[in-house]
């Protein structure tokens, strides 16, 4: 026996793995067997915010997981049903003496902890939550006293000196009993949801490792030089990696520092540049953690209430990509048609809904959760409150961004527009970035704009100056 349990449960949730696992680690040193359990989740809700591609990537993950599990004496037991019950259940089924889990960064899961908490106790069964989601926990990395940070800048300070944990070391046999039987893998259509179009990432944490590898030898080195032009493969690509814990940050961290070290003073600043975005990772987790009511409210006090427009059919038009904004067009349509949308060109999207087309962020918010493969309830909400006006460390009102001068500076040759909206294949780049003259389309097939952007900006302006007039 490695200790006090003869049997204990890894219950795996966002953390889909085996290498640098620090629950698994736990788990493993703990129990003589452990039995990776996974929950299938029957919250029917969820497919408004869980849509096909995200759900899809997760069953190949969980697919990936099963076969890496076996190298390491495991099997993963798949179990469907609100997650108290089946624990319920499954403790009972095992005999189970400890379980083990992850924290999650959000608040339902963390309500759902706390269930699992009273019952484990209730039932004398030991209870191991630990955090493994972040590099830092939410309470690690707090102001002078003591208060969860407002702004980034100051966060990313202390983010970047406080001290970092490595990688823990290699799993050895899990010994999961050969008797407990197991459901099927999740498939989409165990949830009614329909087959993705999209062209997905492949899943499991070999390929997201090859994915890191690929992007520390060939892209971070020039990332803060390339990472806001979407025609060229400038960034590392892993985001749905880490929403699904195909990667530990610690692994991912170690890794950038010591390719860092090894670089030519010319990529040192890429690599920098690249770790204060795992930087904004984190903020945006503490964010939700200490804010939980970011999910339902503007996190700026002071803009809750903001008089957002009724949608109308211009909704479906952004949502599909026949906005006739050209670099809006291809960002919406990169979404539909992979799950993905560069991150330059998410900014430009929002902050074209909110504050060209006046609509509340929640929709977007919406649907983007429901599209990316990548999608995280903490990035994905800090995002948009970000676009919008209204977040932590958010642009200001006042900046808004001209989708035609975006294309210009971040797409210059139109090489991104012409790769997901073909309509405009012959349309000289020039033409891509200023508004078409009078009624005459940019090419045939290809809509007018359905707004002009110096009107709609001066309408923001005066919306939200109206609105701080009313606060005082």
């Amino acid at each position: 026996m490695n200790g006090p349990y003869k049997l204990g449960i890894h219950w795996y949730r966002r953390d889909l793995r085996i290498t640098d696992h620090k629950v698994l680690q736990a788990a493993a040193q703990a129990c003589a067997a452990v039995c990776p359990l996974y929950i299938v989740s029957t919250w029917r809700d969820h497919h408004d915010w869980s849509g096909c591609n995200r759900q899809q990537f997760l069953c190949e993950c969980l697919a990936a997981l099963a076969s890496e599990l076996r190298t390491i004496d495991g099997r993963l037991i798949v179990r469907r049903g609100p997650p108290l019950e089946v624990l319920t259940k499954f403790i009972a089924e095992t005999g189970a003496q400890a379980v083990f889990f992850q924290r999650d960064p959000d608040p339902h899961g963390r309500a759902v902890e706390q269930s699992v908490e009273r019952l484990c106790r209730e039932l004398g069964v030991a209870v191991h939550a630990i955090h493994d989601v972040s590099l830092h926990a939410p309470d690690e990395i707090l102001t002078g006293s003591g208060q969860p940070y407002r702004v980034f800048t100051p966060y990313s300070k202390n983010w970047l000196a406080a001290a970092k944990e490595g990688p823990v070391p290699k799993l050895g046999g899990l010994h999961t009993p050969g008797h407990i039987p197991s459901d099927p893998l999740p498939t989409l259509a165990g949830w009614g949801l329909a087959q993705p179009v999209a062209c997905l990432p492949a899943a499991g944490e070999k390929a997201a490792a090859q994915r890191l590898s690929a992007a520390l030898k060939t892209r971070i080195g020039r990332y803060h030089e390339q990472r806001d032009l979407p025609a060229v493969a400038g960034t590392a690509r892993i985001s749905q990696d880490l929403r699904f814990g195909l990667l530990s940050l610690r692994s991912v961290y170690a890794a950038v520092v010591a390719a860092e070290t090894a670089a030519a003073p010319a990529a040192k600043p890429g690599f920098q540049t690249f770790l204060k975005e795992l930087a904004w990772r984190e903020f945006y987790l503490a964010i939700l953690r200490h804010f939980p009511d970011v999910l339902e409210l503007e996190f700026a006090p002071q803009w809750r209430g903001l008089a957002w427009d009724e949608p109308d059919e211009k909704l479906a038009a952004w949502q599909q990509g026949r906005s006739g904004f050209p670099i809006v067009d291809a960002g919406m349509r990169e979404l539909l048609g992979t799950g993905y949308m560069h991150n330059r060109v998410r900014m430009i999207t929002a902050m074209f809904l909110t504050k060209d087309l006046h609509y509340d962020w929640r929709l977007g918010e919406a649907w983007f959760m429901r599209h990316l493969v990548d999608g995280d309830i903490a990035a994905n909400n800090g995002g948009w409150q970000w676009s919008a006006g209204t977040g932590a460390d958010a642009a200001p009102y006042f900046r808004i961004q001209n989708p035609w001068s975006q294309s210009a500076r971040f797409d210059p040759l139109g090489s991104y527009i012409k790769r997901w909206v073909p309509e405009l294949a012959a349309v000289t780049p020039e033409k891509l970035h200023i508004p078409p003259a009078g009624q005459r389309p940019l090419a045939p097939g290809y809509p007018l704009p359905i707004l002009d952007h110096n009107t709609q900006r001066l309408r923001t302006l005066a919306i939200f100056q109206h609105h701080k007039a009313q606060q005082r």
